[in-house]
C-alpha cells in the first residue's frame, strides 16, 4: 500500500516549487517539531535551536525546485538540515554541551539500544535513567554520528534514507549508528555503576 503522507508531502513540495505558500506553511507545520528537536540536539539551545529550525525551512523553499519528486520528502529535509546544523556547529560558536538536550520521555521510550553483545538494556533502566544516558552519550558522539543516530532512533528512518541525507553510503551509515549505539549502551552501564550499592571488597 503507497505511503500516502509521503505521497502528500511530495505533492506539496512541487506544489511549493511552484511558488504556494499555503502548501510549504503545511509541510513547516507537519514537520517543525521533528526539525526542532534535531537541530536542539547539535546546539543545545532552545532559543537558538529555534532560529536554526526557521533558517532550515527557509532554504527547502529556496532549493525547492531542485527536489525530485522521485525521492522522499523526509531525506531532502534533513539533508538540509543535517547540512545546516553541521555547518553550524563546524563554525565553533555553537558546541554540544546538552546540560538541556536530553531526549523527553516519549522520545526515551522510542530508543531500542542494544549493548555491544547484542543484549537489551535491563528493564530497569528507563525513563529519566535513559533519557540521561541518551544525553550524556550524544555529548560524545561526532556530528555525523549525532546525526545518523537520531535520525534513525527519533525520526524511524531507513538506512538508504539517512545516507541520502549525509550523502554517504549505507555501510558509513550503519557504523555510526553502531558506534552511536554502542556509545549509548556504555553510558547505560556507567550509569548503572554509579547507582548501584558499593560492593565489599574482600
Amino acid at each position: 500500500m503507497p505511503d500516502v503522507d509521503a505521497d502528500s508531502d511530495a505533492q506539496l513540495m512541487q506544489r511549493v516549487a511552484a511558488g504556494d505558500r499555503k502548501a510549504f506553511a503545511l509541510l513547516f507545520d507537519r514537520y517543525h517539531a521533528s526539525v526542532a528537536r534535531f537541530a536542539l540536539r547539535f546546539v543545545g539551545d532552545t532559543a537558538r535551536a529555534e532560529e536554526l529550525t526557521q533558517d532550515i525551512f527557509v532554504k527547502l523553499f529556496r532549493n525547492a525546485k531542485a527536489y525530485k519528486p522521485t525521492a522522499q520528502f523526509k531525506t531532502f529535509l534533513f539533508r538540509v538540515a543535517t547540512n545546516h546544523c553541521l555547518n553550524e556547529v563546524r563554525r565553533g560558536e555553537y558546541r554540544v554541551t546538552h546540560t538541556s538536550t536530553a531526549p523527553t520521555e516519549e522520545d526515551a521510550q522510542g530508543v531500542d539500544v542494544a549493548g555491544p553483545e547484542g543484549e537489551q538494556p535491563d528493564a530497569a533502566v528507563a525513563g529519566r535513567e535513559l533519557e540521561r544516558a541518551v544525553g550524556e552519550a550524544l555529548k560524545g558522539m561526532s556530528e555525523r554520528e549525532r546525526a545518523a543516530f537520531t535520525m534513525c532512533r527519533f525520526e524511524g528512518m531507513a538506512y538508504r534514507d539517512i545516507a541520502e541525507a549525509l550523502e554517504a553510503s549505507e555501510a558509513a551509515v550503519k557504523s555510526l549508528i553502531h558506534r552511536a549505539t554502542l556509545a549509548v549502551a556504555r553510558k547505560i552501564e556507567e550509569l548503572q555503576a554509579g547507582t548501584a550499592p558499593a560492593r565489599s571488597r574482600a
